[in-house]
């Protein structure tokens, strides 16, 4: 996540955990996924994006107050220390420019969605309303648009890795509409990130159901005490697990699914470890695919 690097280990071990990280990396990671969730519940309520909302995002990304970028002389470098833009200053003056754009979200428009999308967020990173945390809060919102305009379900496809793994074509072409109104070579990029996110989100998600599929009919031929398709859901959700996820489905007592996961482990479909004073078990084929 930009130029947060943690591994998929620390973070999923956090979900399912009771550990406390003293890694910087892995904290910053899942503020920015508790971030992300709370303002999708908060779009269940009310569907519009705000200014209001966009400072409730860096809140919770920051796990601070800060608001509103106050601070005057603010500009963005170049990795050769040279300055490429001067955003607005004075907070009067960025209220007033997220305003427009809050009126140019939410109002109904003919404009192919994807490409008010490419706007938008050309605008918002150009207002630049936050000392820190900006461009996570930008890509939130990319992720809460397709929702608003029910192009997204739910959050499953990984925007972000297209812009880190192309992030000077990124700067690149936001520099070139600032500079020289470039806006179709923007929104082609923004367009080529959706399709690129969307078509590898697929075929992860068919390796998955594959996976899922095949894992089922193994563990119910092998271990049908254990096998239920309560069980088959509760390993696929985070590769990691543990017995109480187990118990909260109520597919046993504490002895009988700490068999079940015993077994499990025994039989090759699971790898135990040991986190604090805990035990985890890792679904290791789930945990491949989410790494490539």
């Amino acid at each position: 996540m930009e130029n947060i690097i943690t591994t998929n280990d620390d973070l999923y071990q956090a979900f399912v955990a009771d550990k406390k990280f003293d890694n910087a990396a892995a904290k910053e990671v899942i503020s920015y996924k508790e971030a992300l969730w709370r303002a999708l519940a908060h779009l269940e309520k009310k569907p519009f994006l705000t200014t209001n909302l966009f400072i409730e995002i860096v809140h919770r990304i920051k796990q601070n107050d800060s608001g509103i970028r106050t601070t005057p002389g603010t500009t963005l470098y170049n990795t050769k220390g040279q300055v490429i833009y001067t955003p607005p200053s004075g907070e009067s003056i960025i209220r007033d420019k997220l305003s427009n754009l809050e009126k140019f979200i939410n109002e109904p428009s003919k404009l192919d969605p994807l490409i008010k999308m490419a706007l938008m967020h050309y605008q918002f990173e150009a207002i630049h309303p936050f000392a820190d945390g900006t461009g996570r809060t930008g890509r939130i919102l990319l992720l809460l648009y397709l929702k608003l305009e029910k192009l997204l379900d739910v959050p499953a496809i990984y925007l972000s890795e297209y812009i880190i793994n192309n992030k000077a074509a990124y700067y690149n072409k936001l520099r070139l509409v600032t500079e020289n109104e470039d806006w179709e070579g923007w929104i082609l990029y923004m367009l080529d990130m959706v399709e690129i996110s969307a078509q590898k989100g697929l075929e992860r998600l068919g390796k998955i159901t594959s996976l899922m599929e095949k894992m089922s009919n193994d563990i119910r031929t092998q271990l049908p005490e254990a096998y239920s398709r309560e069980l088959i859901e509760v390993l696929f959700r985070l590769p990691y697990t543990k017995r109480k996820h187990l118990i909260d489905e109520k597919l046993g007592t504490p002895k009988t699914v700490g068999n079940y996961l015993r077994d499990l482990e025994q039989a090759g479909f699971l790898k135990s470890v040991k986190v604090g004073k805990e035990k985890l078990y890792l679904n290791f084929q789930l945990m491949e695919i989410l790494e490539k």
